[in-house]
């Protein structure tokens, strides 16, 4: 079964400086319906304006995933952590028993367009922890890139939940596919151009939940950019 959640549905709003797009209820945004999906509690598709960001604010038992999509942004935390998040970089933060970050767009004229993920940890009271890893494009043309995985597999970053997530570029009509062993679930995430995931159209900022489908085929209509959570 493919449930597909369309980007205009999402909540969210335009509040200059950042320009949100959240596909689960977060913050003053509510929807019974679409609260999480299996372990994946948050996507939000941020657009955070020259000059501007998040300040300290803190978090606590979730795995933190940043995906750039254009643009950097400037990573801040309590662990004395101090990076730039670019396009192509797997970064992941275990918020653990407690931890607060700053995100910040250093660039005086360019916008910073990104996807926030949030992932529900195996167990509370992790320590907390950064780990960032680049992925060069080379890696996800026309195929899935692993790019986080419970057992750091493949050179990915390390998250605590039997969850993984894959990363493909894909040229028009290039087509990837997925297999589901029984039991488990897929959510996709468009994060630019348009695809079909079997059969199904799918535009920027589209996801599809997926449960008891066995092969995920997934062809490119026009330049895309996909993310694929495999969730138990």
């Amino acid at each position: 079964m493919i449930t597909v959640r369309r980007s205009e549905e999402r909540g969210g709003g335009d509040f200059g400086w950042l320009n949100t797009r959240h596909t689960f209820s977060f913050d003053s945004y509510y929807d019974a319906r679409h609260m999480h999906f299996r372990s994946l509690r948050v996507i939000n598709e941020d657009r955070v304006q020259p000059a501007q960001g998040f300040p300290f604010h803190p978090h606590r038992d979730m795995e933190i995933i940043t995906y750039l999509l254009e643009g950097a942004l400037e990573h801040k935390d309590s662990l004395g952590t101090g990076s730039m998040i670019r396009p192509g970089d797997g970064q992941r933060m275990t918020a653990g028993r407690g931890i607060q970050h700053s995100e910040f767009n250093p660039s005086p004229t360019e916008p910073v367009h990104l996807l926030q993920i949030w992932i529900l940890p195996n167990q509370k009271g992790l320590e907390p922890s950064y780990e960032q890893k680049s992925f060069p494009e080379t890696e996800k043309q026309g195929k899935l890139r692993l790019i986080a995985s419970p057992d750091g597999k493949d050179g990915s970053v390390t998250i605590h939940q039997d969850a993984s997530l894959y990363v493909t570029l894909l040229a028009p009509d290039q087509e990837v596919t997925h297999t589901l062993p029984a039991g488990r679930y897929a959510w996709l995430q468009v994060a630019k151009g348009s695809v079909e995931l079997n059969g199904n159209m799918l535009e920027p900022g589209d996801g599809a939940a997926l449960s008891a489908e066995q092969k995920l085929v997934i062809r490119s209509v026009t330049d895309a950019e996909i993310l694929l959570f495999d969730l138990a």
